[in-house]
């Protein structure tokens, strides 16, 4: 159902029209926002998050969202140009992720456009909008930030062009990306711009990425290390070279005290500044208690809802920030690998704003965050954690100096369960189960493990909670930095009792990936066995998508795994990759042929009657069929 939304008016919104900035007797904005997403106020939209934290500190902002490239590019021209600067984000997802499956065939479908409608961006938007605006604004600074520019700041593997591409500023026409949570950074950058900093002078504003023609163009900083990767033109001839800069990458994202890092591109030098520290909890707090309508612009009314709206409208997140490294995962490329959490103050504001919304019927969807248990958890000893360059705080195994206790967020969700008009709380968020059975039995009594838990699946699972072992191979596990299979079998068996216990009729939902770096047919096979044997019929599953900047990604391009450089195998042809899926739909009729002859191709006979079942029609009629060609994996060159 459409929401309503004719009670609100407009002017409480940033302007997204000339007719807005207007009325509100602005003659031009000091930073025009372009955004490939439709313009939601709420905290959950990058964009929104960005203009509201300019605007409360002092700045014009305008949000020019989706607008048409294809025509006259009237939209581009309609506030004029800005005093400051033009900030370009392709939204809150990598666009040809939003735009494609890991089939690469295009998506049909957009959740961040109103109706839900495809082809309102194009593909890199944060390069197409800035070869735009360079055109028409010549003169103007373009600054790029969010997912999209983060993950591609360096050279980088592009899936869907099958290509290793350049840094993303070395083509866009931009002159800078903010990387990572940008407020401090574009607020500061914004300040030295208003007190007349030349924009071309800015060289040691940290979390800032640009282009210079050599180093002796940077400012010496005496408190930043400074690295070297190989060149983009020396990746693009030897991939051991774009292994050995990754493990860089990933090394001092992951750090508390990264290094500045310079990266030759042709005949110049991409420089990455280091981030600025994990923010406070204050600085967490005045991003999220912004005065944020929360519901997407009037404007989008007669167009339908915007799907991802509709999933975290009544929903609260309540940290950023991720240490589980998971090799697949871009969270700690982006939002970084230390959690950064808000006040019970803060999320109880937006508990009474959430509860007072017209289309509240009492029941909250999600308490969480890009994990749902990490809240308030971090290194006890903060001098050690300077020091660590582990990408995982809890892989492969918890750290001793993390403080992994859940008291705190039991204490969350019981105010939310005590604020007046909730009814029920639901977590929506991916829980880390071997957070709670993963840790010693003293330690678990001392971080509230067995309370979190009974808490958890008696009061917060809406029939259903999902959770990630990603896979059953121990192999594929290592390679995914995921915990051991029996990690998931433990907290499945606590999950049914405590179910049974109070008479909850509750399923465990395990998400599942195909095709990770290291997987072979004959691990899908066992993840088949092995996912029947525990009554389960698949559905929440994913075949790999090679997403930029991250481990997985790079072992998929490379063949190598950068921190050893060994050889490691990944399915890449699309009927191999096919393959893979096949075994998750062991039980349709329609695969069980194949399945057979896949499995007697892979000299595993023995599991036929495990998977198939020798009594099933298609298994007593497969020699008499011509068994379809199997695709056993390939040894990669």
């Amino acid at each position: 159902m459409m929401l309503q939304q004719k009670m609100y008016d407009s002017s409480r919104w940033l302007p997204v029209s000339r007719a807005d900035m207007e009325a509100r007797g602005w003659d031009r904005p000091d930073i025009i926002i372009v955004s490939g997403d439709a313009y939601v106020d709420h905290p959950s939209f990058g964009h929104a998050v960005i203009g509201r934290v300019l605007e409360a500190a002092g700045f014009r902002v305008c949000i020019l969202a989706q607008p048409n490239w294809r025509d006259d590019l009237r939209d581009f021209k309609k506030f004029g140009e800005p005093r400051l600067f033009f900030g370009v984000t392709a939204g809150c997802m990598d666009s040809m992720i939003n735009h494609y499956t890991a089939a690469r065939r295009l998506r049909s479908d957009d959740a961040y456009t109103p109706g839900g409608k495809s082809g309102f961006r194009p593909d890199y938007p944060s390069v197409v909008y800035s070869q735009i605006l360079r055109k028409l604004f010549p003169d103007t600074p373009i600054v790029m930030g969010g997912i999209e520019a983060s993950l591609r700041r360096f050279t980088h593997y592009d899936y869907w062009a099958d290509t290793l591409k350049p840094p993303i500023l070395a083509d866009s026409g931009a002159d800078m990306l903010i990387h990572g949570m940008g407020e401090k950074a574009v607020v500061e950058l914004s300040k030295l711009l208003d007190k007349g900093v030349p924009f071309l002078s800015i060289k040691n504003l940290p979390q800032t990425a640009f282009i210079v023609n050599s180093p002796d163009d940077l400012p010496l900083i005496s408190d930043w290390q400074t690295l070297v990767l190989a060149a983009h033109e020396e990746c693009l001839k030897n991939k051991r070279a774009s292994a050995f800069n990754f493990r860089i990458i990933e090394e001092e994202s992951n750090k508390i005290q990264a290094a500045r890092i310079y990266q030759p591109v042709g005949k110049k030098i991409m420089v990455v500044n280091p981030p600025y520290p994990p923010q406070s909890e204050k600085e967490v707090d005045a991003a999220f208690d912004l005065p944020y309508t929360r519901m997407p612009h009037p404007r989008y009314a007669k167009r339908g809802d915007i799907p991802a709206y509709l999933m975290i409208r009544h929903s609260i997140t309540l940290h950023r920030g991720c240490f589980g490294g998971c090799a697949f995962c871009t969270i700690s490329a982006h939002q970084g690998k230390f959690v950064q959490s808000r006040s019970a103050e803060s999320i109880g504001r937006e508990l009474d704003q959430l509860t007072k919304m017209p289309d509240f019927s009492g029941i909250i969807t999600d308490l969480g965050g890009p994990s749902a248990n990490m809240y308030r958890m971090s290194g006890i000893d903060l001098e050690k954690c300077k020091k660590c360059r582990r990408p995982s705080c809890i892989w492969p195994s918890i750290c001793g100096n993390l403080n992994a206790d859940h008291g705190p967020l039991l204490e969350i969700y019981r105010m939310a369960l005590k604020s007046p008009g909730v009814k029920r709380v639901f977590i929506g968020s991916g829980v880390r189960y071997d957070l709670l059975t993963a840790q010693r039995p003293e330690a678990a009594r001392r971080n509230s493990v067995k309370p979190y838990m009974e808490q958890l699946i008696t009061k917060h699972v809406s029939g259903r909670l999902k959770v990630a072992p990603e896979h059953t191979s121990e192999r594929v596990l290592k390679t995914m930095r995921k915990p051991s299979f029996e990690q998931f079998k433990i907290f499945r068996k606590t999950f049914l009792e405590i179910s049974a216990n109070h008479g909850l009729n509750q399923q465990l939902i395990p998400y599942l990936i195909s095709s990770h770096p290291a997987c072979k047919l004959t691990d899908m096979a066992n993840l088949a066995i092995e996912t029947k044997n525990l009554g389960y019929r698949l559905e929440q599953i994913q075949d790999f998508t090679p997403t930029p900047m991250t481990l997985a990604t790079e072992m998929y391009y490379t063949g190598l795994d950068p921190y050893t450089l060994e050889e490691v195998y990944t399915a890449r042809k699309p009927e191999d990759k096919e393959a893979q899926r096949k075994f998750f739909f062991w039980y349709k009729p329609e695969n069980k042929v194949w399945l057979t002859q896949a499995l007697h191709n892979m000299r595993k006979p023995e599991y036929v009657d495990r998977l198939v079942g020798r009594s099933s029609p298609e298994f007593k009629n497969s020699d008499k069929r011509k068994p379809p060609k199997s695709h056993p994996p390939s040894k990669r060159k």
